[in-house]
């Protein structure tokens, strides 16, 4: 079985990305894009599906882990009764072909290691063809290559790699595993050691930018290497997470791909960069957003590829059994062709927030906008699968009628402000228009709350939105309302669920973990009611479920005290950085911190 999810940490060289357990072994890990096939993939399955393993080969009595501050460069210290080792993991960031470097290095005393590469692409399905070429390891199997460099000999034994070695005090070994395409003359061998040097200079330089000085500097800083580990330096797109099926409730069926771009995520995404002095960063996702949404708006995805793709089919992968046998293990998602109303909200929001910003006036993003919006002149007034993705049928979800109130409301303040040429006064009504069916339909007066959709009863964590985008006041009635319909149906052991799960809204079993973002939500809504206390302990509980070395998945489990979802989530971590802002603001935040 895999470790439980908190138990794993972060590499990744802004390409792709592994995983790597608390147990040195690397359990996810796809090359070279991260949608590209695994080539290890025991996170889904079993040890035979795929895994790199540097651990002692004696009984350890204690594991301790950390980043090196301010990188992605991963130290996982081993302590032995012969001794303390500390292995050392990272990619460097992509020059050539992508390279995993893992080096060994003796603390104290004398202590055996062993190290096992059981190494399967395609998601654990291909056992590849391994020989030994010019001093190094080679695995071939169809399109994909790799390649092994290793400071100690190794051998084959059981359709995998092994080799195992003592290292002292002072002493140092190096792994180096690189893919590259089949067809091509493998790579030559880096020097390990240097690669360190600059890989750790590389993103201290990077974390150095950062603007935020508030109390939670160090949990801001980090999120903010993590949301850069699951940018596609290419194109600037963003993944939502670097795994896939990943469960949302353990031995549950809503395990989905997140290996790909959200335009959901794309305004809180631009400000967490904009206000932590990321602008180059934020321009890139600003561009990559224009490419990719670029054409007939009426074929809008929510979601796309690294570079744009729209095509995401989903479809199943029967050999690996799931994550604790949580079944199916998918690829690609289904989701991709939803209609779901509330993006083109999204869209103007952030391409508004970039201008409020002083990013640079493209005329193209203002023509795509404008042909937005004249689609959605009538297709507001549609029903939607929703924020939630829901596989049931569609409904006039309230929060994506807000999100259209959105799109109209950045529209009129873009001529307003930034002077830009548009049908404001015909913006203005439809703005109006929307918030008043809003507000009449999406508002149960019995019990003084928004709803899921119209004609409902339930509510839905989205409509903690309502006041972050500015449809109406925190503090007003309905509002106050709204939250604490929230707190009595969703808020469960302190975090946010998103909403019940009902098999006729959703079209799947019920059962899932908390939400995070939405807890998060949960604080900012807090805030701006003047509920200081509450928001800080809401935040500070979100920051306390975070694993040893920072890291935040999709969702959480307050029953079984374990992360959920995929892992690490882009969107929990971009949350955790402008709540942190926001709180950063209030009067006292530090000396409250340092309490």
């Amino acid at each position: 079985m895999p470790l439980r999810i908190e138990d794993y940490a972060l590499i990744g060289d802004t390409h792709t990305a592994a995983l790597v357990g608390r147990d040195g072994s690397i359990d996810w890990l796809c090359f070279p894009r991260f949608d590209s096939g695994a080539c290890f993939a025991a996170l889904l399955g079993t040890r035979e599906h795929g895994h790199w393993q540097i651990a002692p080969a004696v009984p350890t009595t204690m594991a301790r882990r950390r980043y090196r501050p301010g990188t992605l460069v991963l130290e996982t210290e081993f302590e032995a009764p012969e001794g303390l080792v500390r292995l050392i993991d990272f990619m460097p960031p992509r020059d050539a072909n992508p390279d995993v470097v893992r080096i060994v290095e003796g603390v104290s005393g004398r202590v055996p290691m062993q190290m096992t590469m059981a190494l399967r692409f395609d998601y654990g399905w291909i056992v590849p063809w391994v020989r030994e070429l010019d001093g190094h390891l080679r695995a071939v199997a169809g399109p994909d290559a790799m390649s092994l460099f290793s400071d100690v000999p190794t051998r084959g034994e059981d359709l995998t790699t092994k080799a195992e070695f003592t290292v002292s005090e002072g002493e140092r070994c190096a792994f180096v595993a690189v893919w590259h395409p089949s067809h091509l003359p493998p790579p030559q061998s880096v020097d390990p050691y240097r690669e360190l040097d600059e890989t750790t200079r590389w993103w201290t330089d990077w974390t150095r930018r950062c603007t935020y000085r508030g109390p939670w500097r160090d949990e801001v800083v980090r999120s903010l290497v993590t949301l850069k580990a699951l940018t596609y330096a290419p194109t600037g797109g963003i993944v939502a997470a670097p795994t896939t099926s990943l469960p949302e409730h353990i031995g549950g069926v809503r395990n989905w791909d997140y290996r790909y771009c959200w335009l959901r995520d794309a305004t809180f995404t631009l400000y967490a960069l904009m206000m932590a002095g990321y602008t180059e960063e934020a321009v890139d996702w600003r561009n990559w957003l224009l490419r990719a949404v670029a054409g007939d708006p009426s074929t809008l995805h929510i979601m796309y590829g690294l570079a744009g793709e729209r095509r995401l089919p989903e479809l199943t992968l029967p050999w690996l059994p799931g994550y604790e046998h949580s079944a199916p293990v998918r690829i690609g998602n289904a989701a991709a062709s939803q209609f779901q109303l509330d993006v083109f909200g999204e869209v103007a929001d952030a391409l508004h927030l970039a201008r409020r910003a002083g990013v640079e006036h493209d005329p193209d993003a203002w023509a795509i906008e404008r042909a937005f919006l004249r689609y959605l002149e009538r297709a507001w007034r549609e029903p939607d699968e929703g924020i939630w993705e829901v596989r049931g049928p569609r409904r006039h979800f309230t929060h994506s009628k807000v999100m259209a109130w959105v799109a109209f409301d950045r529209a009129v303040k873009d001529v307003e402000r930034f002077g830009l040429e548009g049908p404001v006064e015909k913006w203005r009504a439809l703005r109006d228009e929307v918030h008043a069916v809003v507000c009449h339909e999406g508002f149960d007066r019995d019990r003084n709350a928004f709803v899921q959709y119209f004609g409902s009863r339930e509510v839905d964590a989205s409509l903690l939105m309502i006041p972050l985008v500015g449809f109406l006041p925190a503090a007003d009635p309905r509002m106050v309302g709204t939250v604490e319909a929230i707190e009595r149906d969703l808020l469960w052991h302190g975090f946010v669920k998103r909403y019940r799960t009902f098999e006729h809204v959703d079209g799947l079993p019920p059962g899932e973990g908390a939400f995070l973002p939405c807890t998060f939500w949960l604080a900012d809504n807090y805030a701006l009611q003047g509920r200081l206390a509450e928001a800080r302990a809401v935040f500070e509980r979100l920051l306390s479920v975070a694993n040893d070395v920072g890291l935040l998945a999709e969702e959480y489990d307050p029953e079984a005290h374990r992360q959920v979802g995929n892992f690490p989530q882009a969107f929990t971590h971009v949350m955790l950085i402008n709540t942190a802002r926001n709180l950063s603001r209030l009067p006292g935040a530090a000396q409250e911190r340092q309490r």
